[in-house]
């Protein structure tokens, strides 16, 4: 079960730090993307729906790219594993990558082709690290592994706020140069400790290769795998994708465009703005593991319903507040609520999937999934607030993630009135789209 000889317990412990890391490592860079290229577009364009369109732009590339790739990693088999070979090359061009994007300011075309290399290599490696956790730890500790991943994360969250308060107005090439240090620190301790051949998973996988090449089976293909769930009577899987695109939007809107809306709205700097989310970033550390935990105990479904629903009540409230205190307040307790989804949703997706064989397809179905909602929400969102003003963004990002809500609602019914199992897999699978563990 675990790359560790101590133990189980130890070994699980050690690669879910690991899998975090890995995670960390390329969320360093989008959190501060999503943060500081805004403003720079705006440099150049003054129509919010331009500056979502191109913020959604690297979404857009993950919709194609990342289901790709993941599927191409399922089937890679080297003595490294078949996720490293990918992060240990990714990684660093990324890095390099965006370290230009402050240098390519004073053309649009050209910061535009910086920010389009960029995604394209960040989005190849995106589902790939994060299939790390299914590779290596099994369903029923997924979620409490999932949130260690998302805390990873939220710190990276932190770190871009902490950086654009400290740094982007002043020294703005230089805080750029911060997150890519990060995640070149990161691939350089994953390079020397992880080696995924050794996970059950990657096993499991050769085992079923070997047995479809001696039956002479064909290759499964990413297509054929979202044909079977189109076309499944069960539309659980279905549904899900489709609530992880909406909430998706909602997550993305309400972070790509807060520095601007906070400029706008709120009357704040350029590096203030940015930093509104820094608090945020710490209440969503603080609710990721009882996240998992409450899944466990009542169900990631009914978790998750209540998570959106508390998602959407901040920031209609923080609509209505319109204060940096207040605004930064709804942040907050929708942060909270945000990763009661973030932690489990995926989690959900994996144990749907019928083999270890395919985790990397379907962790890139789960990123295109949430790309698919960073492509539109910003788009969205923007075209929204163009219509009726940036005071008003809040509650139209509220009005997206209730939708989201009903998507949930309706998986939980559906599974609570199914007496069987969900599709692929076993029955300790399957129970996290029924009701509780």
């Amino acid at each position: 079960m675990t790359t560790a000889s101590p133990g189980p317990r130890t070994g699980t412990r050690r690669i879910t730090l690991l899998a975090a890391l890995a995670v960390f490592a390329q969320e360093s860079t989008w959190n501060f993307y999503e943060s500081q290229v805004p403003p720079l577009l705006r440099e150049h364009l003054t129509s919010a729906a331009l500056v979502g369109v191109l913020m959604g732009m690297d979404n857009l590339l993950g919709i194609f790219i990342q289901p790709w790739m993941g599927s191409r990693s399922d089937h890679t088999r080297t003595s490294w594993g078949r996720r490293m070979p990918y992060l240990v090359v990714g990684m660093p061009v990324a890095a390099a990558l965006f370290i230009v994007i402050p240098h390519a300011t004073a053309s649009l075309p050209v910061l535009i082709l910086v920010m389009f290399s960029y995604a394209l290599v960040a989005n190849a490696f995106k589902p790939i690290a994060e299939a790390l956790v299914p590779d290596f730890i099994a369903p029923e500790r997924r979620s409490r592994a999932n949130a260690v991943v998302k805390i990873a994360t939220s710190f990276t969250t932190i770190a871009a706020a902490v950086i654009s308060l400290l740094l982007v107005d002043d020294h703005p090439k230089i805080a750029f140069a911060i997150p890519a240090g990060i995640m070149l620190s990161s691939i350089a301790v994953l390079a020397a400790t992880v080696r995924d051949s050794r996970s059950p998973a990657y096993r499991a996988a050769v085992a079923e290769s070997g047995a479809q090449s001696r039956n002479g089976a064909a290759r499964r293909r990413v297509r054929d795998t979202l044909k079977e769930i189109v076309s499944d009577r069960d539309r659980s899987r279905l549904l899900l994708l489709g609530a992880i695109v909406l909430f998706g939007s909602a997550w993305s809107a309400s972070r790509s465009l807060i520095t601007p809306f906070g400029m706008e709205t709120l009357d704040l700097t350029r590096g203030d703005a940015g930093g509104l989310t820094l608090p945020s970033g710490l209440a969503f550390i603080a609710a990721a593991y009882p996240a998992a935990i409450l899944a466990e105990r009542y169900g990631r479904l009914r978790v998750i319903t209540g998570g959106m629903t508390l998602f959407v009540a901040a920031l209609t409230l923080g609509t209505c507040l319109r204060t940096p205190t207040g605004v930064t307040a709804a942040l907050c307790v929708g942060a909270a609520g945000a990763a009661c989804f973030l932690v489990n949703a995926a989690v959900v997706l994996w144990n749907l999937a019928p083999s270890a064989h395919v985790f990397g397809t379907y962790a890139g179905m789960y990123s295109i999934s949430w790309a698919s909602g960073g492509f539109v929400g910003p788009t969205l969102v923007g075209a929204m607030v163009d219509a009726t003003g940036w005071p008003l963004m809040l509650i139209d990002i509220a009005l997206i993630a209730a939708v989201a809500i009903a998507l949930v609602v309706r998986i939980d019914v559906s599974r609570r009135g199914a007496a069987t199992p969900a599709v692929g897999g076993p029955a300790g699978q399957a129970d996290d789209a029924v009701v509780a563990e």
